[in-house]
């Protein structure tokens, strides 16, 4: 395989190595609509002769906003980046304010948008944007002008020596993509990622996490986040074909139409399936009931790699063939594995899940971080529960003094977005200052204990790390959402 150095080069590979009939299926009128590899890179360079035709530059940049991921969203960041231009990816919920701001803040001279939800928000404020030239949506929507608008100007070839052109002046040092995190004060940030950043994620995380080609993955996770975006550019790296989930709360039923192989998945749609289930298994009654918490209990134990004994494997093989093989139905019956991230996984989920024959692989990482910086691996012994991995290759993390993680590597931003100040702040002699507190343990994995800035000391001067209390409180089925308070007090408390 060619080695891959910019994040536009990844479709040509999927073309080349495996030529996809169904690269992209995105569901459209109660229909699922497949692209290929093909088709994919004919309209990513249609995108991009259309936006050169309207003047784009290299660094322009160009907003993308969407409620749902979808193919074009997919398409629209190849056409952009393959002429030294870059996307900013924008949440659709956030609030109409900082959709301002982050439109002026980046100096968007494009936006793409989903639907009219969306739309609404960007005209309410599109006034106080001056960089903006234009608004373009995917869904056909009255007096907005439709994305194709901009593939019809490229349909004309004559410019792709252009195109051509300002791909080959791309380098894997240049900026790719503006995303904007929010933190809990203030404005939010720019983290500006260049192509090898992303790239060099990409291919860490693909020795980690080794998707077959030929499988087929579920995306629902938002693409405006680098999580399921960097997860999106390693299943066109191994040949994966994408499908679309039509909404979070179509997850169940797309699951059963779809049956993929693998997906990406956050701690809380994990516990809400979870909870799912041991509802149904209270509705059972006499030995069916019996056999379902027998199991669940069972599954509750599970160590990898056989730790438990072979009278263990030998209950946890009738386990899954009585109780758990229903839980893989529900979700689709052919999952394989599950990768978590974004937040912490409690271990008591790993473990059930792996009990019934989905093991969910827990990272780590920030967007500040392309955002991988560990994984578990379920083989070689790379895999241990309540650990989120060992690190990646090419990346090196130190803990300092106060327990703080601290990563240096190729995924390490170039910065926060004209905030030299802050950059600094976060980014000393190459390492950036992750604000998580954790540990390596003797085996090499990566532990993560909890936020610096949520450890508070009580009056007595102990310090507390609620997180792990609040993981902990979280194994209860009456408490759904729970907060460690106690700074300056006697003892800690907790608001459920």
């Amino acid at each position: 395989m060619e080695q891959i150095s910019r994040i536009f080069e990844f479709p040509y590979h999927t073309r080349k190595e495996f030529n996809l009939a169904r690269a992209f299926t995105t569901k459209s009128d109660g229909k699922w609509v497949s692209t290929s590899s093909q088709e994919f890179l004919d309209q990513a360079n249609a995108v991009s002769r259309g936006l050169l035709r309207l003047g784009v530059q290299a660094d322009d940049k160009i907003a993308l906003i969407s409620m749902t991921n979808r193919t074009e969203w997919s398409i629209m960041d190849i056409g952009v980046l393959q002429i030294g231009a870059q996307d900013v990816p924008i949440y659709p919920t956030i609030s109409e304010e900082d959709y301002a701001y982050v439109l002026n803040h980046s100096e968007s001279k494009y936006v793409f948008v989903s639907c009219e939800e969306v739309l609404a928000k960007v005209n309410a404020i599109k006034d106080q944007v001056p960089s903006l030239a234009g608004i373009y949506s995917f869904d056909e929507i009255p007096g907005c002008a439709n994305w194709t608008e901009v593939t019809n100007l490229g349909a004309d070839p004559s410019n792709q020596s252009e195109v051509e052109a300002r791909k080959d002046a791309v380098k894997p040092e240049d900026l790719a993509t503006l995303i904007y995190t929010s933190g809990t004060t203030g404005r939010p940030k720019g983290v500006m990622l260049s192509h090898n950043n992303i790239v060099s994620n990409v291919l860490a995380s693909q020795v980690r996490v080794p998707f077959e080609h030929g499988g087929s993955a579920l995306s629902f996770l938002p693409v405006c986040h680098i999580f399921e975006r960097m997860i999106l550019y390693l299943y066109m790296y191994c040949g994966i074909e994408v499908y679309y989930a039509e909404s979070i709360d179509k997850i169940s039923e797309n699951l059963k139409e779809i049956k993929p192989n693998v997906m990406t998945v956050v701690p809380r749609l994990l516990e809400k399936v979870y909870d799912k289930i041991i509802a149904k298994g209270h509705e059972l009654t006499g030995i069916k009931r019996k056999l379902f918490f027998w199991a669940v209990n069972l599954g509750l134990k599970f160590e990898p790699y056989g730790a438990n004994g072979w009278l263990y494997e030998k209950k946890l093989g009738i386990a899954r063939k009585l109780i758990f093989s229903k839980w893989q139905e529900g979700l689709g019956g052919n999952l394989e594995t599950m990768v978590s991230g974004s937040a912490a996984l409690q271990p008591r989920l790993a473990r059930v899940f792996a009990a019934a024959g989905i093991p969910v692989m827990e990272g780590y990482g920030l967007t500040e971080t392309s955002p991988v910086i560990s994984v578990n691996d379920e083989r070689n012994g790379g895999w241990k529960i309540g650990a989120v991995g060992r690190i990646i290759d090419h990346v090196e993390v130190k803990i300092a003094h106060d327990g703080e993680i601290l990563c240096k590597g190729p995924n390490v931003m170039m910065g926060y977005y004209k905030d030299p100040e802050m950059t600094a702040k976060v980014i000393k002699d190459g390492y950036f200052h992750t604000g998580d507190i954790g540990e390596i343990d003797s085996d090499g994995f990566l532990k993560i204990t909890d936020r610096k800035k949520e450890m508070f000391k009580t009056s007595g001067g102990k310090y507390v790390a609620p997180q792990l209390l609040e993981n902990r409180f979280k194994h209860s089925p009456f408490i759904e959402q729970i907060m460690v308070v106690g700074e300056g007090e006697k003892m800690p408390a907790a608001i459920i």
